[in-house]
């Protein structure tokens, strides 16, 4: 059985570099299925009941796989995968990162071959596409991932008082759809700017200075263009910044919004921000960070007998 975290990315400035583990999990447990016939069963609970995804293109699934490859070994016919998550889906919490990382941990301990936590990375984000919540569940905390041919994942210090809150609405985004909105080019002016606000970014989180979280909480890259996706955007974050945080922003791509908060005053951030998407008539969940969350960990296999049998995909 394997469990792994969600995760959080680009924290403002860090656009598709920076990451963060969640504390929001995904349990999954994967079984060969050698019978003649057989084919891939997916079972889910939690957060994963009502999705609708064939099977054999199930995030576990599809980690099974990449793993497999990336490790030359034969491929199965058929799984049996038994999930269940409390990571909400579609809101910028790395469901299906989080989804390929486990079917390709599950691999590497039923097949029994091994393989580097850098090639774990490197298959999974090729087919899941975002390195920074891949990283974030493969090794924990929070982590800059450089890109490139020579990926290198760096881990990131988080100053002792800091804390991460959510504020996770009722309503779902798509990667997809929030990838659209963004500019193909941007000027070599904003690029720089970019580079500037993401160097505070990291600097702030590892000092705890507040201007430097301040600036590096803005961004130029994906947020200006994202925003309008966001009902209540500007009134979440601003709600957060009064009850006392440095800057807010989205959890990935979003549904979700996260700020960086002073411990003294988290909770009253999470509460000011919920509430300010209740008054639009949004509900929303609000929750704490630890500074360090685990990355996966793969326990002895056993079957997932505390997951709910209803047939379908997760992730």
């Amino acid at each position: 059985m394997v469990r792994v975290p969600g995760s959080t990315s680009n924290l403002g400035a860090g656009f598709d570099c920076v990451g963060a583990a969640v504390d929001r999990w995904l349990t999954a447990s994967v079984v060969v299925q050698t019978e003649p016939g057989a084919t891939t069963v997916v079972q889910r609970g939690g957060t994963l009941l009502g999705l609708d995804v064939p099977p054999d293109t199930d995030w576990i699934a599809v980690g099974v796989r990449v793993a497999c490859e990336a490790a030359g070994h034969a491929v199965p016919r058929a799984l049996r995968i038994r999930a269940s998550s409390q990571i909400p889906v579609a809101r910028g919490l790395g469901s299906s990162a989080a989804a390929v990382v486990a079917g390709a941990t599950a691999a590497t301990g039923i097949l029994g071959f091994s393989l580097t936590d850098e090639q774990l990375l490197d298959a999974c984000a090729a087919v899941e596409g975002h390195a920074d919540n891949v990283a974030a569940s493969i090794f924990g905390g929070a982590t800059l991932v450089v890109p490139g041919r020579d990926r290198k994942v760096v881990p990131l210090t988080v100053a002792k008082g800091l804390t991460l809150v959510f504020a996770v609405p009722d309503f779902e985004t798509t990667t997809k759809h929030a990838r659209s909105v963004l500019p193909r080019e941007l000027s070599h002016e904003t690029a720089t700017r970019a580079a500037g606000l993401s160097a505070a970014l990291v600097h702030g989180l590892a000092s705890g200075n507040a201007d430097a979280l301040r600036a590096g909480l803005e961004d130029v890259l994906h947020v200006p263009y994202r925003r309008a996706l966001i009902p209540g955007f500007d009134l979440v974050c601003d709600a957060a910044v009064r009850a006392g945080a440095f800057g807010a922003t989205l959890s990935g791509s979003g549904s979700t919004l996260v700020a960086v908060a002073p411990e003294s005053c988290a909770h009253s951030v999470a509460d000011a921000m919920c509430t300010a998407w209740q008054e639009r008539g949004v509900q929303a969940e609000g929750f704490l960070n630890p500074t360090h969350v685990d990355g996966r960990s793969l326990v002895v296999h056993q079957d997932c007998e505390d997951v709910p049998a209803t047939a379908g995909a997760a992730g």
